[in-house]
């Protein structure tokens, strides 16, 4: 496949096993190398201390938050340990050919920064869906800031496939983007099945072109005309549910940042109710 290279960054948290074992299971499936990334700041490095503050106390907060990080990876070596074992990835500090590897690296600084920077190197970063759809900066600084299109799949997944995708077209940027990233996945589907709602493509003949482009690439794909609900991302997932589809393509965040998503509404519907993964570019 062609993402050869993954990344996913993870904190602390609840489902801090599943979320491991999903992104796992994402590498397997492509047989790539899969990054997961840890990372901690410092006191001094995120907060402001009055000049007076005795360098033996700054020096000590630093050490109890180092002490704090050494605590948690030794967490996350031993359930990514585990659940590598049950998966069959191998862990290799870099990719090996024909193979499905993965690593724990780590950071020290502030969180987001980190991740904007370390995620450009990687052909696709993976996210898992925020607690309670909370979009936090994490999430969000994975998603817009590295350049890179971006896989959220469900806290708790117990497979990845992507045999049955649904295009959640609304003839934006975003979603022409998220197309053109994704042809290598739709590639290999059985099934590729576009939706759009009048309110975004009143001309089919429009739709009939997005089709000729994934013929160029040997892509057959079939359309449909929905309604759209009151609750934006609504009418998206539960097609995309009713028809038991692996995986949604959608464009994400347009001039408006995370008030928008697929079709044309907030994110919080999806966040909170997808079960579905969701490739997304931004």
């Amino acid at each position: 496949m062609h993402y050869k290279k993954l990344f996913f960054p993870i904190g602390g948290g609840e489902e801090l096993r599943e979320r491991i074992h999903g992104a796992l299971l994402i590498a397997k499936y492509f047989n790539s190398h899969l990054e997961i990334y840890k990372s901690q700041a410092k006191p001094s490095q995120i907060m402001k201390f009055d000049d007076n503050l005795p360098d033996t106390v700054l020096k000590e907060l630093n050490a109890m938050a180092k002490d704090k990080l050494d605590e948690d990876l030794n967490i996350h070596e031993t359930i990514f340990k585990e659940e590598i074992k049950k998966i069959g990835n191998v862990i290799s500090p870099s990719p090996v050919e024909n193979e499905a590897t993965a690593q724990i690296i780590t950071g020290e600084g502030y969180r987001s920064k980190l991740i904007e920077q370390e995620s450009k190197y990687c052909d696709l970063v993976v996210v898992s869906s925020p607690h309670d759809g909370r979009i936090t900066a994490t999430f969000e600084t994975t998603v817009t800031k590295s350049g890179k299109p971006a896989l959220m799949f469900p806290r708790e997944i117990k497979e990845f496939k992507t045999d049955n995708i649904l295009i959640g077209w609304n003839n934006s940027p975003e979603i022409s983007r998220a197309v053109s990233e994704a042809i290598p996945i739709m590639k290999e589907a059985k099934k590729v099945h576009i939706i759009t709602s009048i309110e975004y493509t009143n001309d089919i003949i429009q739709i009939k072109k997005l089709q000729d482009y994934l013929l160029c690439h040997n892509i057959e794909s079939t359309y449909e005309m929905v309604k759209t609900t009151n609750t934006p991302g609504e009418a998206l997932l539960n097609y995309a549910k009713k028809g038991s589809f692996d995986l949604i393509i959608a464009g994400a965040f347009g001039e408006r940042g995370l008030k928008e998503i697929m079709f044309g509404g907030t994110t919080k519907y999806i966040l909170e109710n997808t079960n579905i993964p969701v490739f997304m570019a931004h």
